[in-house]
């Protein structure tokens, strides 16, 4: 055999018994827990014959602690980049095979160089999650997870970072998936705490485990640290690829615009009988978004956090759009701290990511209460106004019903950038509703009439016929005009493409102040 021949063979069988992990035993206890290996992830992701692995000799270079003895592939993370359905993107996925996908030095910076690359190349980031945590073994060399942080923070909001949380992702490694856009966590086999069970117990005495201290429910939704969730790694990982394809490469492109499946002049009648006209009936506005939009392409993202806000993608004659509506069937649609979370940041990605905003308007006011107040309802109701306010994409809002005092103004007015602001004749444009608007304005004649239940409905009616309607609204040019609600998806769909070429200079900054 000749020498080139014997390098050949070298680097085969090298290669070989790297990419096995940590071997049969391993592997055969990973898919025991019903989940994948960190190749079967990447293998599942990214189309046949693209993927590309970088770092696959690295090595870590401990020698503490028993260290020299042990050879960890890879280090312990699968890098590298592939294209999904055709799109460049590079990914990460953490094996746990490998030391429980501890990790170390070498293993931190394999992210951070992948991060990197794909921060120079534009391409969108995604990190696959499965480890034990910091490789304690390595001692101060491995005390700070940062560089992994940094390179998160200088990729927000120039490339799409998702991250999916497919087993553990404790302590100080649970922050890169935090600073991350979008966060998907599979039932069962994944969670997510920086101080473990254990930890708890010995500094408070609380008992808890890992499922009901950081499991997949708990961050979907009590925390809402989480995005969505998943029933296994095979839904997890076609989540990834539906939700990859309605953002673009970079923040210096335009999602692409697919060819449509549905009839953009498509007239949607149904919207009558969805939305009822009296204002203390609810409904499901998830109906209404499904029935403007192209048939089959919402796709819905925090889905069980902060229920009385429904965010999410969808497809309006093929263009990629963000929608941020009203849910009157939870707490009939006003506007909590969680919601206003919930909102503001995905206004900030869709503005980011060069996606228009679709808003739907159907709401009493913000929360009262005393929680809501001490909670800090003021500073995060006000991240609506400043997300609205700073962004610049093609906003649209559509009025269906309440619009009243700062409920109307955290949702999408004209007054904070909107483009379009059109309103159903179902609108109802007001500073405030009429039961409470009557009891102000008309105090003394409730009280002094001799049928105050009486006077007060005629009061209300009043104020009905003369303020809460669209029209008054539409005289002030408050909003651009009183629609049929069945022409929706058409006004929509003629507003997108006549805004499509918007660009609004700004004065430049190095960044603005959110009320965070």
């Amino acid at each position: 055999m000749s020498l080139i021949r014997e390098k050949i063979q070298e680097l085969s069988e090298r290669r070989v018994k790297l990419e096995a992990g940590g071997g049969p035993a391993k592997i055969e206890a990973q898919h025991n827990k019903g989940k994948l290996t960190a190749r079967e992830r990447i293998d599942r992701l990214i189309d046949p014959g693209t993927f590309v692995e970088l770092g696959l000799f690295a090595k870590h270079r401990c020698t503490r602690l028993g260290m020299d003895k042990r050879e960890l592939p890879a280090d312990g993370v699968v890098t590298g980049y592939g294209e999904i359905k055709g799109r460049t993107v590079f990914v990460y996925s953490q094996d746990f095979t490998v030391m429980g996908g501890s990790v170390g030095p070498v293993h931190q910076k394999k992210i951070a160089d992948t991060a990197a690359m794909a921060y120079e190349a534009r391409a969108p980031l995604i990190g696959l999650y499965d480890s034990a945590g910091a490789r304690l073994q390595e001692g101060s060399e491995n005390i700070t997870f940062a560089r992994l942080f940094y390179q998160n923070a200088r990729c927000s909001g120039v490339i799409p970072q998702i991250a999916a949380i497919m087993g553990p992702s404790a302590g100080g490694s649970a922050y890169s998936p935090a600073l991350m856009d979008f966060i998907i966590m599979t039932k069962r086999t994944s969670f997510m705490f920086i101080t473990g069970p254990a930890a708890i117990k010995a500094v408070t005495g609380a008992e808890t485990d890992n499922a009901a201290l950081g499991g997949s429910a708990v961050h979907t939704r009590k925390s809402g640290v989480a995005d969505l969730e998943s029933e296994d790694d095979d839904d997890c990982i076609e989540k990834i690829k539906q939700l990859i394809s309605y953002l673009p490469a970079s923040c210096f492109e335009k999602p692409a615009q697919t060819t449509p499946g549905d009839d953009p002049l498509r007239l949607c009648p149904k919207l009558e009988e969805i939305v009822p006209a009296g204002r203390r009936k609810v409904y499901d506005v998830r109906l209404v978004i499904n029935e403007i939009a192209d048939k089959g392409s919402f796709f819905e993202i925090k889905p069980d956090y902060a229920k009385n806000m429904v965010i999410g993608f969808a497809r309006m004659d093929g263009r990629s759009i963000g929608i941020i509506a009203n849910q009157p069937k939870a707490l009939g649609g006003t506007i909590d701290i969680d919601a206003s979370d919930k909102g503001s940041r995905f206004i900030q990605i869709l503005d980011a990511f060069n996606i228009p905003i679709l808003t739907l308007m159907d709401t009493p006011a913000f929360l009262p209460g005393i929680n809501q107040e001490y909670g800090g309802i003021i500073r995060h109701g006000a991240k609506m106004l400043y997300a609205y306010s700073e962004a610049t994409v093609p906003m649209i809002t559509i009025i269906l019903r309440k619009a009243y005092g700062g409920g109307w103004s955290a949702m999408g007015p004209k007054e904070l950038g909107i483009d379009l602001v059109y309103a159903w004749p179902t609108a109802e444009c007001a500073s405030m509703g009429p039961e409470g608007a009557a009891e102000v304005i008309w105090a003394k004649e409730i009280q002094s009439s001799p049928d105050p239940a009486a006077a007060k409905e005629k009061f209300i009616e009043e104020y009905d016929r003369n303020f809460a309607n669209p029209y008054l609204a539409g005289a002030l040019r408050v909003i651009d005009d009183v629609i049929y609600p069945a022409e929706t998806r058409l006004r929509i769909v003629q507003a997108l493409k006549m805004l499509e070429k918007k660009d609004i200079p700004r004065l430049p900054k190095k960044h603005g102040i959110m009320p965070v």
